[in-house]
């Protein structure tokens, strides 16, 4: 009912560290962390959108107060439990997708030539 809270607070988490490390200057040649971290919001919001969503579209969230059907129902601990279970294996699953990503882009910039960098 609430799963995409996780992935949602994860990208505000994400969203303020990009900032901080925007700040930072970046090195010629590779990707700096503010993209990366930027890839990483990304993912969060774009499955936060999806699994919220796919529960208006099944009726578990209405546009009423309070807004999740659970907690209208009084199911406010199936709630939590359904956040802490199913919205943190996505948001982890999400958090591996990423690194992925990562290792990805790490070895395009090594095979990379110098001379097309520019």
């Amino acid at each position: 009912m609430a799963c995409f809270s996780a992935p949602l607070a994860a990208a505000v988490v994400a969203g303020v560290v990009r900032r901080a490390a925007a700040k930072s200057p970046e090195q010629p040649g590779t990707i700096s962390w503010a993209t990366k971290l930027g890839w990483l919001e990304k993912l969060f919001f774009g499955g936060c959108a999806l699994l919220a969503f796919e529960h208006v579209w099944h009726g578990e969230i209405i546009f009423q107060f309070p807004f999740l059907t659970g907690v209208r129902d009084g199911n406010t601990a199936e709630v939590l439990r359904e956040i802490a279970t199913v919205g943190g294996a996505m948001t982890a699953l999400i958090f591996a997708i990423w690194i992925g990503m990562l290792v990805v882009s790490a070895a395009i910039v090594r095979r990379t030539p110098a001379s097309a960098e520019g």
